[in-house]
């Protein structure tokens, strides 16, 4: 367990740096904003498109360990869907509940996947986050869409909402990573070294600005959505990932993965969604803070079961 804490524990003071940053030195919202669209438009999409366009992964490997993770995601947005629908929340907190149960924070999964595992679990990692990316953000956008349904001007949203799918820089990422992973056409001379280096800085600036978002001034928000949220997220999503890893027979380095993506936070970008689709967007500010703290302990137990089972 102390070895688990030890190597994620790098990227975690990372967040922390950020929150004490943002809070002593750099308390400037404009710079955080700037630093938040350069990570989400520039840096990450290279990071993904460098890494998938170059990962080796079995044929065979691609279709069981696609059915595990995304078993764990429509598990979890499933149950929030049903729980909000049976604790009679209303649509702008349940599409908050939903975010905050079935999404997951990419970059701290890969951040502490290289930090465990390193080159031996990237493959597992970048493949782990081309199949939930797509699936994840057409998923939850459409549940908001449904549970906003009688809102005013929900059809003009959902032609909005289609348009950002369209444009949205991780999904072109994965899908141009993925194209010229089949051409053989990764290692494209300048191509490959500037996403690589675009890459190298993305999870830092990520961990920082995570960091620099989490506010305790909202933690007192209702407590039953937080709950739901953070059961489907950091319970019901690992717990059917690692029913379906065994199943599928995965190894001990691919189940550690994908429990590592179940066990962690829901996206930071969550607040954000709510805000701009009418979805309670402090509560999800909330539950993006809150998760983010939990995961520190959920990722190592994780990864400590994985071990239990596959090792």
């Amino acid at each position: 367990m102390f070895s688990i804490f030890a190597a994620v524990a790098p990227v975690f003071a990372l967040i922390v740096v950020g929150h004490v940053v943002r809070k002593a030195l750099v308390d400037v919202p404009e710079f955080w904003g700037g630093a938040d669209r350069l990570a989400y438009w520039v840096l990450l999409p290279a990071l993904l498109f460098n890494k998938i366009a170059t990962m080796t992964v079995s044929a065979d490997f691609i279709g069981p360990y696609a059915a595990v993770v995304s078993s764990g995601f429509l598990a979890a947005f499933a149950f929030a869907m049903v729980a909000s629908w049976a604790l009679g929340f209303a649509g702008p907190v349940a599409s908050s509940v939903v975010q905050g149960a079935s999404r997951h924070n990419t970059f701290i999964a890969l951040a502490v996947t290289e930090r465990l595992f390193g080159a031996a679990g990237q493959a597992a990692a970048y493949l782990a986050s081309s199949l939930l990316i797509p699936v994840t953000n057409i998923a939850v956008v459409v549940a908001i869409v449904v549970l906003h349904q009688t809102a005013t001007g929900a059809a003009s949203i959902t032609r909005a909402v289609l348009r950002d799918i369209v444009r949205n820089p991780l999904l072109i990422a994965v899908a141009l990573g993925a194209v010229f992973n089949i051409a053989g056409a990764g290692h494209t001379p300048v191509v490959y070294e500037a996403t690589d280096l675009l890459g190298r800085a993305a999870l830092p600036v990520v961990l920082l600005s995570i960091g620099a978002s989490i506010r305790f001034e909202g933690l007192r928000a209702a407590l039953a959505p937080l709950a739901v949220a953070t059961i489907g997220k950091m319970v019901v999503f690992p717990i059917v990932i690692l029913a379906a890893a065994i199943a599928a027979g995965l190894s001990l380095v691919p189940a550690s993965v994908a429990m590592i993506y179940g066990a962690c936070a829901t996206a930071t970008s969550s607040y954000a969604l709510a805000r701009q689709m009418g979805g309670d967007a402090p509560l999800a500010a909330t539950i993006v803070t809150m998760q983010t703290l939990a995961c520190f302990v959920t990722i190592p137990i994780a990864v400590l079961a994985a071990r239990w089972v596959f090792g």
